[in-house]
């Protein structure tokens, strides 16, 4: 059994050659589905339909990282990987680049910001090539030297993962709180205005005052070590997988969760998180 399992977690050898023809096999496969002999759907896209698709497979891609299956995970990247090359091939065929420019730009982008690795820079753990990688950016207009520490993260990440970003650069400037008590403190204190605005019937003040909860919510993730992203998405599978117990229940008595009472519900729900919380066999 032991073997097996030592065998099952050894590191796989890559041949470089067969990468290199499976790589060219997907490009001409894409290169000859955008032909006029190839799909009229693929030739019909455009950058913004693909980069759309391409923060959907990014998702599922998460998602397949949280599942025991390592097949699951290998085609979520197989579908982010072609959409990434369907990218590189539009910018190909309208004259702005082509694949070859974006690995080599790619690979002379991560020499440059590991030079610990690459070159004789020092370092004394993860926080200094944090620091450098920012200070690399700089040097390489990425970041405005002098401009807010809030710059250059882009738009469009979630928001969830951009609150955590631009208050953890705010960390690293000192402003912050000392411990988690204190982030707990803030959230109490939100969570007391929000009272405050829904005792007054201010539908504004409330819409503000849930705000403030969220932010200091993805705070205390912060704080915990944990991604605020993944732990409401494993919070709402949390509640997804609860919801379906206690409907395929009350389907075996004819019913639906609107035609049960409060208390079957939550006796429902009970059982649901006890049998959630089993430990796995």
């Amino acid at each position: 059994m032991n073997d097996r399992r030592a065998e099952r977690d050894a590191p796989l050898k890559s041949d470089p050659a067969k990468i290199e023809e499976g790589l060219r096999a997907l490009v001409e496969l894409i290169a000859r589905l955008r032909s006029p002999e190839g799909c009229p759907w693929d030739r019909a896209q455009k950058r913004e339909d693909i980069g759309r698709y391409l923060i959907e497979e990014a998702y599922e891609v998460l998602e397949a990282l949280e599942s025991p299956l390592p097949e699951a995970l290998q085609e979520e990247l197989g579908d982010l990987l072609f959409h990434i090359l369907f990218l590189a091939e539009m910018a190909r065929e309208s004259g702005d680049f082509d694949l070859e420019g974006v690995l080599e730009a790619i690979r002379a982008k991560m020499i440059r910001r590991h030079p610990h690795v690459f070159g004789d820079t020092r370092i004394n753990g993860v926080d200094d090539v944090r620091r450098n990688w920012e200070e690399i950016k700089k040097d390489e207009g990425k970041v405005e030297r002098g401009g807010s520490l809030m710059a250059g993260l882009p738009r469009s990440l979630a928001t969830l993962a951009r609150v955590q970003r631009v208050t953890g650069r705010a960390s690293e400037q000192g402003f912050d709180w000392p411990d988690t008590a204190g982030v707990i403190e803030k959230l109490e204190e939100e969570i007391a205005e929000f009272r405050g605005a829904l005792k007054a019937g201010d539908a504004g003040r409330m819409a503000e005052e849930a705000g403030d909860i969220l932010f200091t919510a993805v705070n205390l993730c912060r704080f915990a070590g944990a991604d605020a992203e993944a732990s409401l998405r494993a919070a709402l599978q949390r509640f997804t997988d609860r919801f379906s117990h206690m409907e395929k229940a009350l389907a075996g008595q004819g019913k639906r969760p609107v035609d049960a009472s409060p208390e079957e519900l939550d006796r429902l729900w009970n059982e649901a998180k006890k049998k959630g919380s089993s430990p796995k066999r």
